[in-house]
């Protein structure tokens, strides 16, 4: 109630406007916004523990915790406005999806969040908004497969197991890496297998250990979309079904296998939407976070080394 009590108060400052007319080029760099940041930041979840901590220890004035905690809730900018309790409400702080947004309003709105964040992600990036985002945050890591820009302060915290992330075929790399750096930045880390698809479908016995222990999967396929059910039929945790746009005609750009998916016969099926990796990340985060003990014959938490297993057993890694 004492911290709702502070959210109500008024703003001790005029909130940010929008930005002046061709205030942003290529040749922005992190200054140009220094002058309106919010003292040290704005807070995300990340900071708000250590900042109570600080309070109580004497180390910071009530006064200068106050000024912090009036951005906690949102930060407008103008052409966004920015949700700093989304940590708190959903255990992750907001993600950015780049498609349709400038380079310079993409790198603008990833430097804000990681003044209050360890972890930043954004979705469906471009090289160009790579680039940007980095010019502001040079610590940024961009994936271009995966499409996926993310800022990583604490690498080295143990993950969870217990996800299990199967790619119908190479092509479906890019939605199935999705997943997989979003399900990493959450604090789980993922036993992959990639390419076993149903026209080799020998290849998917190398994935039923890990399948067995899953707490939950992830099921990337284009084309019909088969994979999900095959896997459905399988093992008793549930399935997050993720249909993507590769295919032929036919396939009309994932529609093909979205109602495939949709129509499957196997129980604990569920589909998320065309293309869809963070979404599926995200729901199976959500499940795996809420099971207070590990699969039956898990792995324990493993570190930030990302375990990735193909068909070749050979090839794999023991977790």
């Amino acid at each position: 109630p004492a911290v709702l009590h502070v959210f109500a108060l008024p703003p001790a400052r005029a909130p940010f406007g929008p930005p002046a007319a061709g205030s942003y080029n290529r040749a922005m760099r992190r200054q140009d916004y220094a002058s309106d940041m919010p003292p040290e930041g704005a807070l995300g979840g990340d900071g708000l523990a250590r900042l109570l901590e600080d309070v109580a220890a004497g180390r910071v004035e009530p006064s200068a915790a106050l000024d912090r905690l009036r951005h906690l809730p949102a930060e407008p900018l103008g052409y966004a406005t920015l949700d700093h309790h989304r940590a708190l409400r959903k255990g992750f702080p907001e993600v950015i999806f780049c498609q349709g947004k400038s380079s310079e309003h993409v790198a603008s709105i990833f430097a804000r969040l990681a003044t209050a964040n360890e972890r930043v992600l954004a979705t469906r990036a471009t090289p160009e908004q790579a680039e940007a985002v980095r010019g502001l945050t040079p610590e940024a890591q961009f994936d271009p497969t995966a499409r996926t820009i993310w800022l990583d302060r604490a690498p080295r915290v143990p993950r969870l197991g217990g996800i299990a992330l199967l790619c119908a075929g190479t092509a479906d790399l890019p939605v199935a890496e999705e997943a997989a750096c979003t399900l990493r930045l959450m604090g789980h880390e993922p036993e992959c297998f990639f390419d076993v698809g149903v026209a080799g479908l020998h290849r998917l016995t190398a994935a039923l250990p890990a399948l067995g222990r899953a707490n939950v999967v992830i099921v990337v396929a284009g084309m019909e979309g088969a994979l999900p059910s095959v896997v459905g039929g399988l093992v008793e945790a549930p399935v997050i079904a993720v249909p993507t746009s590769v295919g032929y005609g036919a396939s009309f750009n994932g529609l093909a296998a979205l109602l495939g998916m949709l129509n499957s016969c196997a129980p604990g099926v569920s589909v998320v939407n065309i293309d869809n990796g963070f979404g599926a990340a995200f729901q199976a985060a959500a499940i795996n976070r809420r099971i207070p003990t590990p699969a039956p014959g898990s792995a324990p938490a493993r570190s930030a080394e990302s375990t990735r297993h193909d068909a070749d057993p050979s090839l794999r890694t023991p977790v």
